[in-house]
């Protein structure tokens, strides 16, 4: 992205599977002021970065199942000339490596939340502090035990009514792994995965270059130098929409407190 504010075009990948794009617009995610490595466990660190103005509010945003923070620098590069911005991938997506399976759940996510907004504000101090999460990340900050958030602004949080609604959610979330589960894992290059996600609701509409960025933000070039890959695979993601049907019914709009 420019100084300006227009996305930047992507110097030419030809020959590396990497998107070639000489005749489209494609947004770029800057170095970020500074980062933060937070140790989630005794295996599990994932990086905070710090974009935007330090001087404003602060802001602190994350993603959605199977998703990376930088896919939505398209939304997020709006708000950097006014607040301080907090991004981070959860634990097996985006910049982070792949841990244990067993690992990766609503509980852990949970904590995960809490142990990161302690690191932030010990790290950078106290000052009014929004949660800007999207769907998975907007369940996990509900569910949070931190304090440390002056408001939330959640976007399409996976909630449902109790009793009435309930069992078509569970049956929703089983459809919504199995789906998961049935998806490619292996991608010839970026582009081929940029062209899927057109087919896609979700992706249809967006602003020229997103889905090029998605793309470059959650897949990684495969081990064996083949290809590319999910960043995080699709077990786990197929494993948190499992999980969501579980923990999504314990939460009642009409009960939450707003921070």
């Amino acid at each position: 992205m420019t100084l300006n504010g227009d996305p930047a075009e992507d110097p030419d990948r030809k020959g590396t599977g990497r998107l070639p794009a000489p005749q489209r617009a494609l947004w770029e995610v800057p170095a970020p002021v500074s980062t933060l490595d937070v140790r989630l466990d005794g295996r599990t660190v994932t990086t905070v970065r710090q974009h935007g103005n330090p001087l404003g509010p602060r802001l602190v945003l994350s993603h959605g199942n199977g998703l990376a923070v930088d896919a939505y620098y398209p939304f997020w590069s709006r708000l950097a000339d006014d607040f301080d911005l907090m991004v981070f991938d959860l634990r097996n997506h985006g910049i982070n490596k792949v841990g244990l399976r067993q690992d990766h759940n609503i509980p852990t996510l949970i904590s995960d939340h809490d142990l990161i907004l302690s690191a932030v504000v010990r790290e950078y101090g106290e000052k009014p502090t929004v949660g800007v999460f999207h769907s998975l990340s907007a369940l996990i900050a509900l569910l949070s035990f931190s304090d440390a958030c002056s408001a939330l602004v959640l976007f399409d949080p996976p909630l449902c009514k109790p009793a009435a609604s309930e069992q078509e959610f569970i049956r929703s979330a089983e459809r919504t792994a199995a789906m998961i589960r049935s998806r490619t894992v292996r991608f010839r290059s970026e582009r081929q995965f940029a062209e899927l996600l057109s087919v896609f609701p979700g992706f249809a509409r967006v602003v020229p270059g997103a889905r090029e960025l998605a793309a470059r933000s959650t897949l990684r070039r495969s081990a064996d130098g083949e290809g590319f890959e999910l960043r995080c695979p699709r077990e786990y993601e197929a494993q948190i929409a499992e999980y969501v049907r579980s923990f999504s019914p314990l939460l009642d709009l009409a009960t939450l407190t707003c921070p």
